[in-house]
């Protein structure tokens, strides 16, 4: 039996539908990686190449590794208060209920809302705070609160799938989401392929979640580097506040694809079972 036919009649959704709608992921996919493989450094990285303090990249990579070792040990819990985990799950129920029972590519697109609405709403609110504390000149004090929201903003997008975010291998996905979705260029293009294997195949990394959390840690401070240093002075640091918008807009856009790629490939049973291994 064909494995992609095998795979819409496990989950309930005609061949067509399922086949049409991976195909235009892997579109999606191949058109992404075109552009990191083309993205150089921006602009305000030539401009502001060797004005930088030497340990600022230091400092960003052990704040980033705090925020979440922190939201990972203690901050769930807190996170869940600012939404309805149980909401968003019965949302994505129902969703999926009415795709399996159309069967049309249309109704299939529609689990997809919920993380679409979710990240507008993230992208929002990171450009808001960010501009508000690059106005008063507040660099470092908000990698706490954009590590919050970058992360609620993943957990939202799990939950939309169908899948969980409070495991140890959910928290590893996510954290590898993050880190490749800022790469460029031809560790992005390895990177990307690793994780499609480890989605397509469900077999986790070797890797601990320290071990994780200080590459995503110093990928975050390397592409926030320039831009969380302009955000440290007074009124014209709005301009790098702006950029916590961009930067969850880039990785939010990454993890939709990517949990997508895993509602499209796996099939009902991991969605039930809500693992990745």
């Amino acid at each position: 039996m064909n494995r992609k036919w095998g795979i819409a009649m496990v989950i309930g959704i005609t061949r067509p539908a399922h086949e049409r709608e991976w195909n235009s992921l892997l579109k999606k996919e191949e058109r992404l990686l075109r552009q990191r493989l083309a993205e150089g450094p921006g602009l305000l990285t030539s401009a502001l190449e060797g004005k930088i303090p030497p340990k600022l990249d230091d400092t960003l990579t052990l704040a980033f590794s705090k925020a979440f070792s922190l939201v990972f040990s203690k901050g769930a819990s807190i996170i869940e208060k600012t939404h309805s985990k149980e909401a968003l799950s019965q949302e994505f129920q129902d969703a999926w209920k009415a795709a399996k029972e159309e069967g049309s590519r249309a109704s299939l697109r529609r689990v997809s809302r919920g993380a679409d609405r979710s990240a507008a709403r993230h992208v929002l609110l990171a450009g808001a705070e960010g501009s508000l504390l690059g106005l008063l000149g507040f660099g470092l004090p908000d990698i706490p609160l954009f590590s919050g929201l970058l992360l609620r903003n993943l957990h939202e997008i799990a939950l939309s799938y169908g899948f969980s975010y409070d495991t140890p291998t959910e928290r590893l996905f996510i954290l590898r989401v993050i880190e490749v979705s800022l790469l460029r260029g031809e560790a992005y293009q390895r990177e990307n392929a690793l994780l499609s294997q480890w989605i397509d195949t469900r077999t986790a990394p070797v890797c601990t979640e320290k071990e994780q959390i200080s590459k995503t840690a110093a990928a975050l401070a390397q592409h926030l580097l320039y831009l969380k240093f302009i955000q440290g002075i007074p009124l014209i640091g709005i301009v790098g506040g702006v950029s916590d918008g961009f930067c969850l807009h880039r990785v939010s856009h990454y993890a939709r694809m990517k949990y997508k790629r895993r509602f499209l490939k796996q099939g009902k049973v991991s969605l039930i079972s809500t693992k990745l291994d």
